[in-house]
């Protein structure tokens, strides 16, 4: 997809192009370790794709100053951008935030910006294992 036509989309279709590809990188992260056992695969991916664990992220990839000064502005986009409704599992500032780390994935994904997708879940994932202390 050409990167205008990208920039031009609306922040909550980032979002939610974003949730699937986190997904599928989670899942085939989880069947690559050969850790999990099948019937454990879904909670294990939930540590992953929680709202809270994604703005979790948002906050490393900040404080590692991993963002370039675009994907800066689409996860700025993204965090306010009004969804008219929040899960009654988090609060809206952790789902807003989650909206951004989904922006950012789908922003890449789309603009067909794959090395820097990759790294970028690269480093998620492995703080999120980090920080659940299953880190290898």
């Amino acid at each position: 997809m050409a990167i205008n036509d990208v920039k031009q989309m609306k922040s909550l279709a980032l979002a939610y192009m974003g949730d699937s590809v986190y997904e599928l990188y989670v899942r085939k992260h989880l069947l690559e370790s050969g850790k999990i056992q099948p019937q454990r695969l879904h909670k294990a991916a939930v540590k992953f794709v929680s709202a809270v664990s994604q703005a979790r992220a948002v906050g490393y990839w900040q404080e590692e100053g991993l963002l370039t000064e675009e994907e800066q502005s689409v996860l700025r986009r993204g965090r306010n951008a009004k969804s008219g409704s929040v899960p009654k599992s988090t609060n809206v500032q952790t789902y807003r935030y989650s909206t951004g780390f989904e922006a950012v994935l789908g922003f890449l994904y789309l603009s067909e910006k794959n090395e820097r997708l990759d790294e970028l879940i690269e480093k998620t994932i492995q703080f999120t294992e980090e920080r659940s202390g299953e880190g290898e």
